[in-house]
């Protein structure tokens, strides 16, 4: 198997990194305290809203979408290294629209979802605008 980058992705890895230095780790004190004197932990972090749109910008949203209109058309094995940078900072994928449970329900509805649930659901998740659950029984 070849892990080499391609020019694309180191691309990408040079843009991700670049923004993880800029925004990411200079904020992660400010994402502590926002996150310890909330209110109810159940609010989206400020220093997080903040900077989705900067990441939206800098093209470095839905990075995990493969094959796909909405994402960077990535395969698994070239958004690897990109999550992996993402993954060095807890909430960082987050910012990117990268995070679990959403990446995972957004594939779903992306390849089975009716378009009536694909405009009332995937629309927004892709937007960052919503969060999503995963939910199980036995």
């Amino acid at each position: 198997m070849d892990f080499a980058y391609s020019e694309r992705v180191e691309q990408l890895r040079a843009r991700l990194l670049a923004f993880m230095d800029e925004h990411i780790y200079p904020n992660e004190p400010v994402y502590n305290r926002q996150l310890a004197e909330a209110a109810d932990r159940w609010q989206p972090v400020p220093i997080v809203e903040e900077l989705k749109p900067k990441a939206k910008a800098a093209g470095l949203w839905n990075l995990f979408l493969p094959e796909s209109e909405h994402g960077a058309g990535l395969t698994n094995l070239e958004y690897a290294p990109l999550a992996e940078i993402m993954g060095r900072v807890p909430w960082a994928s987050e910012v990117f629209n990268c995070s679990a449970p959403d990446t995972g329900n957004m594939e779903t509805i992306e390849r089975y979802g009716t378009p009536e649930q694909k405009e009332r659901w995937l629309k927004p998740l892709l937007e960052g605008k919503i969060r999503s659950c995963f939910a199980m029984t036995e």
